[in-house]
């Protein structure tokens, strides 16, 4: 497969058999996912969520599955499954489409990954459909290693714990154990039967990946809680922002501005600044008149957070460029 490259060029990587094997099987038994399931999603077919879980998990596991073509909000309310996949662009549309999310509520699983869900639209979901979306963490070099499981709680903004066979630690810039405080910031590196053998062609990158006890560097930053629950900030080279000597993690500024009716996507990026290093620049989309707005939305983050989280700069844009899996690739940006 090959990385979606959001923050650089994309790179192959190596999955053996035996490494799908045990993503696939780890994710069956969080998501209790059965013979007796009908998978339907939308997602491209050259990548991990569309085609390792939508298609190989359905092989190997014996459900069907369902390819909607593209991931269209009345295309999932027509199709008749128990599991829907999908990133969260994607559910967002879905929960702007309240016909179309109230015919999910047939299904017993929802499952959002490749980024972060938004907190405003998982609530709208589970206010449409009766249930709380599954919310999980991988990538194309690791497969799926954190998740909610299907008998457990369910928190937004949290993509849960392990799943079968992964461990995980945090660890600082220096090398040092993060505290499983549920709000310290440390670099995530993951361990487990999942992961990728090694870059194609990349033998350099593939040595950089790894620690020298065995661990693999995700290049994400994340939180743990004593309970084993996870939050990911983001990419570290992306999504922490360093500011006037604060680390500011870039998805809670967006889920701050998201609770703002008036923005309907939304970026946040950290561009370099004389005085603070680095500042923090909001890229919105909406629809509502712009006058006055970029002051109302600075001053919310302001409040609902802390001053020197809020946006020092807000740029109005009519599209976020995002890759084919939805994710926004905030290296165009500025």
């Amino acid at each position: 497969l090959y990385t979606s490259g959001t923050t650089g060029a994309p790179k192959g990587v190596n999955l053996s058999h035996r490494a799908l094997a045990a993503g696939i099987d780890a994710v069956a038994d969080a998501w209790q996912w059965t013979a007796d399931d009908t998978v339907v999603h939308g997602l491209p077919l050259f990548h991990l969520h569309g085609l390792v879980l939508g298609v190989l998990g359905s092989l190997r596991i014996g459900s069907r599955v369902v390819h909607t073509v593209k991931p269209r909000p009345e295309r999932y309310a027509a199709a008749v499954g128990t599991m829907y996949f999908g990133v969260p662009t994607v559910w967002s549309r879905i929960a702007a489409d309240e016909s179309a999310a109230r015919a999910l509520s047939r299904a017993r699983l929802l499952v959002s990954g490749s980024a972060p869900l938004p907190t405003p639209v998982f609530d709208r979901i589970t206010e449409l459909t009766g249930q709380a979306p599954i919310e999980r963490y991988g990538m194309s070099e690791t497969m799926i290693t954190l998740s909610t499981r299907a008998d457990g709680e369910r928190r937004p903004g949290s993509v849960g714990q392990p799943v079968l066979g992964v461990e995980t630690r945090l660890r600082t810039e220096d090398g040092l154990e993060v505290p499983d405080d549920g709000d310290s910031i440390g670099r995530l590196q993951v361990r487990g039967p999942m992961l990728f053998t090694d870059y194609l062609n990349r033998p350099d990158a593939t040595a950089a990946s790894w620690t020298s006890d065995g661990w693999f560097i995700t290049g994400d930053v994340a939180t743990r809680d004593a309970q084993g629950f996870h939050r990911i900030v983001g990419r570290e080279s992306v999504d922490l922002i360093k500011s006037g000597g604060y680390r500011i993690g870039a998805g809670e500024v967006e889920t701050a501005l998201l609770a703002h009716p008036d923005v309907r996507e939304v970026a946040v990026v950290g561009q370099p600044d004389p005085d603070l290093g680095q500042r923090v620049v909001a890229y919105v989309v909406t629809d509502a008149d712009r006058s006055g707005l970029a002051d109302r939305l600075i001053a919310v983050v302001a409040d609902n957070l802390s001053n020197h989280k809020r946006p020092r700069e807000v740029v109005f844009v009519d599209e976020l460029p995002r890759n084919a899996m939805g994710k926004v690739q905030k290296k165009l940006l500025g």
